[in-house]
């Protein structure tokens, strides 16, 4: 890997953080159109690095300063956390099998309701 691509990624790092720092939004809704569009990463490659990020503690920092003023409930965190591990072990199997066109538009349909439900709610 070139250094231009290592910096790139790096700053696409530093954006899905600070985006998802401010937002509360997983990091995946940015990077993984990035990865596909600007990168040229498949679907399946684009969800498995996503994936990947979040084995070390990516949020640990952004976590804490919630924490510190009172807005991260670390017992719902913790089982969603375990319900997390499971799900997304079997989300990954489930992935894996389904052709990369139906992957890509699933997720285009999750933003999709997502977004009108928040743009709409009161």
């Amino acid at each position: 890997m070139d250094i231009f691509k290592f910096l790139l990624f790096i700053l696409v790092g530093i954006l899905a953080g600070a985006i998802s720092g401010l937002l509360g939004i997983g990091g995946a809704t940015i990077i993984l159109p990035i990865l596909i569009y600007f990168f040229g990463f498949s679907q399946h490659e684009a969800q498995g690095t996503t994936l990947l990020l979040m084995v070390p503690p990516i949020g640990i920092l952004a976590a804490l300063t919630y924490y510190k003023k009172g807005y991260a409930n670390i017992p719902v965190a913790i089982f969603i956390c375990l319900g997390f591990i499971l799900g997304a072990f079997l989300g990954a199997k489930f992935a894996i099998s389904v052709p990369e066109k139906i992957l890509r538009k699933l997720f285009a349909f999750y933003l999709v309701i997502i977004s009108i439900h928040m743009f709409f709610k009161k």
